[in-house]
Parts: structure tokens; C-alpha cells; sequence
């Protein structure tokens, strides 16, 4: 049985035989001058364009969910999820195990938690070896531990000033389970993880150093957030289709953005986070 840790916005002019009468004030006084409009939101040249190739698109009963892929932290699950989702894998699955204020599972063919696919299992991933190469951004210092994000996934990491004292000139990384966050489901066994996923719908420290974490929720967590509950629920939503953005026709490809975290717009958000997790990355879909 796959397993989690338990939870703990006319006028009408009176008109005489010989004289039009005068106007009132209101007539007399100009149009005002409509204000300028607020902005919309965060400028264009803010967003970065996601890789469609790093999309995963997955069509539910209750709507669509758009996860980017992080292949930086977890290469094989990614190249796992990929390889399934073009095999059409995941269509018509469900999400058997929805738990409110922790995630939504799914990918088990049986249905129960106990299955898979018939490919091998894959190593974890829970923990990556992150070097100047990566595209981590620092939000903020925790002694000798940092917090920031690879993309669009929040991650704690050994602080970067040690690269200098390791072999290979890394340091430890891992994610931190914020809401939106897409993990691996496992068994007991470390590298237990097969087929099944979870979407995170609440913060989860729990999970830290004990699951691998390939993407995070960029549109579709309200979807996500009203799955049916229930270990097992009686009757599951289901994964209508799960496909790559690149896979999908040129004329029902949207384009999917989110926040550049080395824009204006991330910094501003940042400042006022008290955690990562506080920071709602704004996307896009068009």
C-alpha cells in the first residue's frame, strides 16, 4: 500500500413657446475625467515563459491543472511522469486518496494505492546536490541553511557559501511542501516510487527529506483544491486526460507564464513573506 505520513474582486431641455431655458449647474459643469485605469498586474517583461516541454497538463473531472515540471532537482521523475503521460497512462485514473488540508493522490491503476505500472521503480530523489549552475534564487537566511526557490519550487538549502569547503563544490537542497507542490508517492521503501503522485493543498514539513518533489502547481490549484475527499473516497474524481504542453496540437497549445524570480514583481513579493511559502508566484495561461 502506497503510504504518506499521517496528518498529523436624454436629456430633456424644458423648452418654453419662445425661450430654451437656461441649463441647470449639473448641465453647466464638464464630464469628468475618468482616472486612469489600475494596472492589471505585474508588467509583461516580468513573466517567464515555461518551457512547454516542462508542462505537465492534467485534465480532471472537477477542471485543468497545469504542474511545471522541475527536471533540475529530479530527473528521473520527471523522465518518469513524461514517459507515462505519453503513453496515456494516467487517463481515466483517479485520485483515490484526497486528504483536506494535505494532498490530493493519484496514478494507481488499481485504484487503491497498492499499484503501479510495470516499469521500474525509481530512485529517490529527495535530496539534490545543487552547485552555482542551478537557478536558485535566495530569498532569505536561516543561519546556515537558505530558503528560495529552482523555478517555481520553494526549496531550503545548506547555505551557498559552503560550495567552496565540498568535494564536488555543492551543497544540500531540498523542497519545502507549500501548497501546490507535486510530489512522488512511495511505499516504505526509499525508492518504492513507481506511477502514483501527489498534489500538495496545504503546507506539509513532514514530507521534508522524505519525498521527491518534480514540479509545482502553476495554474488549476483551485481544482486541485476541491477534489472529493476521502481515504479511499467512495467516488473519485478522475484524470480525464494527462498530457506535455508540448504534445498537444499548435492550435490548443496555450502559452503558460509565471513570474521570473529575478523580476521586479518576485522581489516585491518576497519582502513581504514571512516564509517561501507565503509567496503566491502569479501565472499565466493564454
Amino acid at each position: 500500500m502506497k503510504r504518506f505520513p499521517v496528518l498529523p474582486t436624454l436629456l430633456l431641455g424644458a423648452v418654453s413657446l419662445t425661450v430654451l431655458a437656461a441649463p441647470s449647474f449639473a448641465q453647466r459643469r464638464p464630464a469628468p475625467v475618468a482616472a486612469p485605469a489600475a494596472p492589471s498586474g505585474p508588467p509583461a517583461s516580468d513573466y517567464r515563459v515555461v518551457d512547454p516541454e516542462n508542462v505537465l497538463v492534467i485534465d480532471t473531472t472537477q477542471g485543468r491543472v497545469y504542474v511545471e515540471m522541475i527536471p533540475e532537482i529530479a530527473p528521473a521523475t520527471v523522465a518518469r511522469i513524461k514517459e507515462l503521460a505519453r503513453e496515456k497512462f494516467y487517463d481515466g485514473l483517479t485520485f483515490h486518496r484526497v486528504v483536506d488540508k494535505f494532498m490530493a493522490q493519484g496514478g494507481d491503476p488499481k485504484g487503491d494505492g497498492s499499484g503501479g505500472s510495470t516499469k521500474p521503480n525509481v530512485p529517490p530523489e529527495f535530496i539534490y546536490r545543487r552547485g552555482p549552475e542551478t537557478p536558485f534564487v535566495s530569498v532569505a537566511a536561516l543561519g546556515g541553511l537558505e530558503d528560495g526557490f529552482v523555478k517555481s519550487l520553494p526549496m531550503r538549502t545548506q547555505n551557498s557559501g559552503l560550495m567552496i569547503m565540498t568535494a564536488d563544490g555543492k551543497v544540500q537542497s531540498w523542497p519545502v511542501w507549500c501548497k501546490g507542490v507535486a510530489g512522488f508517492a512511495r511505499a516504505n521503501a526509499p525508492d518504492s516510487g513507481n506511477s502514483q503522485f501527489y498534489l500538495m493543498r496545504d503546507f506539509n514539513e513532514g514530507l521534508e527529506h522524505n519525498y521527491t518533489a518534480w514540479g509545482r502547481v502553476l495554474a488549476g490549484q483551485n481544482v486541485v483544491n476541491v477534489l472529493k475527499i476521502g481515504e479511499p473516497v467512495p467516488v473519485p474524481d478522475k484524470m480525464v486526460t494527462v498530457r506535455v504542453l508540448a504534445d498537444l496540437p499548435a492550435a490548443a497549445r496555450p502559452k503558460v507564464s509565471v513570474i521570473d524570480d529575478n523580476s521586479a514583481t518576485f522581489k516585491a513579493l518576497a519582502a513581504k513573506a514571512l516564509s517561501v511559502c507565503d509567496i503566491d508566484l502569479p501565472a499565466k495561461v493564454e
